[in-house]
């Protein structure tokens, strides 16, 4: 169901956690479930997630993972603080010590001069609290093909989340 690379990134991630004994959540916008889609696709990974929380839309992220109206509405959902406000409410709102969040443009439409197609903002909370936040500019390369990218991004900023 996903390319090689991203089963073979699921797999390491969900062996990972094993060996380090985290549990872990994820948190997705403009990929629309996925990352949890890739890490369930490996026998045994129910050892390790926890949950997925698919918050496609800004009451979605406030409901269920306590991202705020405020920070919504100053910084816009495609941003840093709300990347960083979803990956902390994933860990709070679950049993989860790790988690990533994506939120970004997919497009084909949406984008604008600052938000253009294929921006997509990550974070992950690793086991001590601490967050991590990437940004990716991929560019109109088609809807698939980011959500996709983001897949890969989000598993390997997992992995170095769970393995810190």
């Amino acid at each position: 169901m996903f390319p090689d690379d991203i089963e073979a990134s699921a797999a390491a991630l969900i062996q990972a956690a094993l060996k380090a004994g985290v549990m872990i959540a994820t948190a997705e916008s403009c990929t629309g479930g996925l990352v949890s889609g890739a890490l369930t696709a490996v026998a045994g990974s129910s050892a390790v997630l926890d949950r997925g929380f698919v918050t496609y839309s800004n009451k979605a992220k406030v409901d269920l993972l306590g991202v705020s109206d405020d920070l919504l509405a100053r910084f816009g959902a495609v941003s840093e603080p709300v990347a960083r406000a979803m990956a902390s409410g994933a860990v709070e709102r679950s049993r989860a010590s790790a988690s990533v969040s994506i939120t970004g443009v997919a497009g084909p439409g949406g984008g604008s001069p600052e938000k253009p197609v294929g921006l997509v903002h990550f974070a992950a909370v690793g086991p001590g609290g601490a967050v991590v936040h990437i940004e990716r500019r991929f560019g109109d390369i088609g809807r698939e093909a980011v959500r996709l990218e983001s897949v890969r991004v989000a598993l390997g900023l997992l992995l170095d989340a769970v393995t810190a």
